[in-house]
């Protein structure tokens, strides 16, 4: 088979809880992308979206990345790579700097992003991105691009996301034993919206929730930015250890019941019965489907309950008109889109990723957003170089620095 042209490509890293993704795109002479490579593999090093077993992980990132190599036709060299957990941290800045010579020209954009960065954030905490809401020129509001209009006083709005020093080196010292450099690390939640939100949805105020296997990772956007992110250390292994726990089965028979029995609403009339292996030589148990619905919706009605407890402090509850998105391996359970609906009052949807081709069966699942949205994150920004802060580009060539020197 001929070999891809490496120049055309990039390359999502999902590292997560419970599997390593890895997706290779092919950058098409319309800037569209095709996933020309899919590599996936249990992962064991983590827990809750951070590192635990480097070695586990080591060997996790390889086998999926040797997959998507295998399939691709291609040689991977750099990655963009998710990271989540519940380390990560985020708020809202605003910075104000004079505009020289009277019009905006991107110094003056990065002198005031500068500005907005300059906040107190602790010892241990890194800067993963800088995401500007909005500018402000002479007291014009909602401005989105401002280079080359006129004015005396530039203000800029931004979203800062910081994430603990270790588990960022943690991600990058495992992507990097297995031969790869790291162009970016990118919040969980901010790839998964590139593939799952439509812009109208961004511009009329959008709620999303990706819940994964360790975490469940929240982001709102109202008026085309985003406004707020929050991780939430409860996600779907939880669920997996109550049924364990309740019905007294081993874990990775509890994981099996999750997938092809487990249902989020009770009252969706379940009346047939599940056979649950028992602990050690004990005989397998006839159990009703209802039961272990009952023990699921529990769970996830706690989980879904702390989001909208999360959206309504925030204050963005009335600012969200196209609803909640949600997406993950964890969100295409039976019955979690309508109990989700019960909790929040609003619309709710299945995020699947979107605006890509290649694989397209494959793809079509919440549990792939993440990956899919590293790959668009990488095509947008593969050409731009660190004066850009349109998405937190750049930013993290001064990150990479930092974690060079620590290498």
């Amino acid at each position: 088979m001929a070999r891809r042209s490496e120049k055309n490509l990039v390359v999502g890293l999902d590292v997560g809880t419970s599997k390593v993704a890895a997706l290779v795109g092919e950058v098409k002479a319309d800037d569209t992308i095709e996933i020309v490579g899919i590599g996936t593999h249990p992962s064991h090093g983590l827990k809750k979206g951070v590192v635990v077993d480097i070695e586990s992980t080591v060997q996790s990132i390889q086998r999926a990345v040797e997959e998507a190599e295998l399939m691709a036709g291609c040689e991977i060299h750099s990655v963009h790579a998710g990271i989540a957990g519940s380390h990560i941290r985020s708020l809202n800045s605003h910075g104000i700097t004079a505009i020289k010579e009277h019009e905006v020209g991107q110094a003056d954009v990065d002198r005031v992003i500068e500005a907005a960065r300059a906040v107190a954030i602790p010892a241990d905490q890194k800067i993963l991105h800088i995401l500007p809401q909005d500018f402000i020129i002479d007291e014009q509001e909602g401005i989105r691009e401002p280079i080359g209009m006129s004015g005396v006083r530039l203000e800029a709005r931004v979203h800062m996301v910081t994430g603990a020093v270790s588990a960022a080196e943690n991600i990058v010292k495992c992507i990097r034993r297995c031969g790869l450099e790291v162009d970016d690390l990118v919040l969980g939640q901010l790839s998964s919206s590139f593939a799952v939100l439509r812009e109208d949805e961004k511009e009329l105020g959008v709620c999303v929730a990706d819940i994964g296997a360790g975490t469940t990772d929240l982001a709102v956007f109202t008026d085309g930015a985003i406004r707020h992110t929050r991780v939430i250390p409860i996600a779907g292994d939880q669920i997996t250890n109550d049924i364990a726990t309740f019905f007294r089965t081993p874990r990775q028979h509890a994981q099996d019941i999750k997938v092809r029995h487990a249902c989020a609403l009770s009252s969706m009339g379940l009346s047939e019965d599940i056979e649950v292996p028992s602990i050690g030589e004990r005989p397998a148990r006839q159990l009703s489907r209802q039961n272990l619905a009952q023990v699921v919706e529990a769970r996830y009605s706690e989980l879904l309950g702390l989001l909208h407890d999360e959206l309504r402090r925030t204050g963005f509850e009335e600012h969200v008109a196209g609803g909640l998105v949600l997406t993950g391996g964890s969100a295409k359970m039976e019955g979690v889109l309508e109990l989700a609906e019960q909790i929040f009052h609003m619309p709710v949807r299945l995020g699947l990723p979107q605006y890509v081709t290649g694989l397209e069966e494959t793809i079509a699942d919440p549990a792939y957003a993440t990956g899919v949205g590293l790959l668009i994150y990488a095509q947008q920004h593969r050409f731009r170089d660190g004066s850009d802060y349109a998405e937190g580009a750049g930013l993290f060539g001064r990150v990479r620095k930092w974690f060079s020197g620590n290498f």
